[in-house]
């Protein structure tokens, strides 16, 4: 291929002279410009074979094209200085990241979040406004005397990140830009695991002391609940009764943050058998069923809001405590310690979730049909309960309180349909729709069942101890 009469030696040197080269303004965008063109039809002219490539004309081009940016001072090496194809490239070991340094602190009676900032290397007005959009935005940070925090900085020495746990499952930063100085509190939602466990023994005293000895007593409360209409397993006479559950657990790291669905319990105590096995029928609904594919009478349409140790104010007409005169109570006032887990009495979506007036902190969640639940003067929220969010029966949306216009932690748990307030307690006892199995669902069933039984006699699924995780992935 023959070198362009413009390209040639000669008038390359003319071109060098020219006044278009002489001035840096017009330089570089004539140089793009050209470059751009030359090097598109060049690149089409060039021979596949690398053995060939470099003894074509096009290539020699190139290289009189590099020899004239080099005389230029124009640079065209990439990223890593190479500035043709037959360049060697220098391959490198090693770790040249720029680490920064974590510190873990325990977080002191009387410390404040400005006051680890300011001595972390913050200024007060920095800190201060960090401080501000921390009540705007998680007025229930978590942030309290015993829990740990960590200090990130970096290499320099200079602030990064103030991090802490707001709850179980989502960490709280307060972070500085380092390269644009910009102040930020933002939320970390922690990704859990969902593994299957289960958990086989004996009975010693009782069903509740046996769960906790296992470090699962949250499982008392759940299998008591899902036998009540066949067994109380609060009775001491079950003492020696042998037990088997198949379980889900969540794990974030190596730390076990709570359980999930319950597939499978078996219980034996002498002749008598007592069992329950999850099961979605062709409707898409769960429940829970008997070997015989009966389902369990007690089952209810929705669960309780919260663990309560006594209803302090009941549903209707009643002294407001505060301003002692007669009003009408709307919803039910469960008494429990701050801190205790809410939970979502239904499948639904979060429709409401601040802070509303004497009601303090408060979520409404709408399950359909027209109807809503309303869940008042809470603690703080769950991660899993932002505003617009789906929540599934059982989950935990918020901890008990005494927010807003309140004598003492409690709940005031309400249900509202369509528009008219019920009493919940009522509500609460209503039944689960009972339908029977169809020839086909009872196979499915028997199935899951020969499943279920399978997986708690293998020893891989055998449950860990806190500081362990499961085997199994689910």
């Amino acid at each position: 291929m023959a070198v362009p009469k413009f390209l040639r030696s000669n008038h390359l040197q003319r071109l060098r002279r020219s006044a278009l080269f002489r001035s840096p303004a017009r330089l570089l965008p004539a140089t793009s410009v050209m470059l751009v063109v030359l090097l598109s039809t060049i690149s089409f002219f060039l021979p596949a074979s690398d053995s060939r490539r470099t003894e074509s004309p096009a290539y020699q081009l190139i290289a009189s094209i590099h020899t004239l940016y080099d005389s230029l001072g124009i640079p065209y090496e990439d990223e890593f200085g190479l500035k043709s194809q037959t360049d060697p490239v220098r391959i490198e070991e090693g770790n040249q990241e720029t680490g920064t340094m974590i510190l873990q602190k325990t977080i002191s009676e009387g410390e404040s979040v400005s006051g680890i900032l300011v001595s972390s290397g913050l200024s007060r007005k920095e800190a201060s406004e960090l401080e501000k959009e921390l009540s705007r935005s998680f007025p229930a940070s978590g942030f309290a005397h015993g829990k740990t925090c960590e200090i990130e900085t970096n290499p320099d020495g200079t602030f990064n990140c103030l991090s802490w746990r707001l709850d179980r499952f989502a960490l709280l930063h307060l972070e500085k830009d380092h390269q644009t100085g910009v102040l930020s509190v933002w939320k970390e939602n922690l990704q859990y695991e969902k593994k299957l466990a289960t958990l086989t023994g004996t009975i010693t005293t009782s069903f509740s002391g046996e769960m906790s000895k296992r470090n699962r007593p949250s499982l008392a409360r759940e299998v008591s609940s899902l036998l009540s209409a066949k067994v109380d397993l609060s009775k001491r006479s079950l003492k020696g009764s042998s037990y088997r559950i198949l379980y889900e657990e969540l794990w974030i790291g190596k730390e076990l943050i709570g359980t999930g669905k319950i597939l499978a319990v078996e219980i034996s105590s002498g002749t008598r058998r007592y069992d329950a096995y999850r099961f979605a029928d062709t409707s898409g609904g769960s429940g829970y069923y008997d070997e015989r594919g009966k389902a369990l009478s007690n089952a209810s349409l929705y669960r309780q809001p919260c663990n309560y140790e006594r209803i302090s104010s009941d549903f209707g007409y009643r002294r407001h405590p505060i301003s002692r005169i007669l009003h009408f109570h709307g919803g039910v006032d469960l008494a429990a310690p701050v801190g205790t887990p809410v939970r979502a009495i239904a499948d639904g979506n979060v429709l409401f979730r601040g802070r509303k007036g004497g009601a303090g902190n408060m979520i409404t969640i709408a399950h359909g049909g027209g109807m809503h639940t309303q869940y008042l003067h809470l603690s703080r929220f769950s991660a899993r309960s932002d505003f617009g969010s789906k929540v599934q029966q059982g989950d935990i949306i918020g901890y008990v309180g005494s927010t807003g216009s309140s004598t003492g932690p409690h709940l005031d748990f309400r249900v509202i349909r369509n528009g008219i307030l019920q009493n919940p307690l009522v509500t609460l006892r209503t039944p689960a729709p009972r339908r029977q199995l169809s020839p086909a669902e009872l196979g499915g069933l028997l199935a899951k069942i020969d499943m279920y039984q399978s997986q708690l006699d293998n020893s891989l699924f055998r449950v860990a101890s806190v500081s362990q995780r499961p085997t199994v992935l689910l």
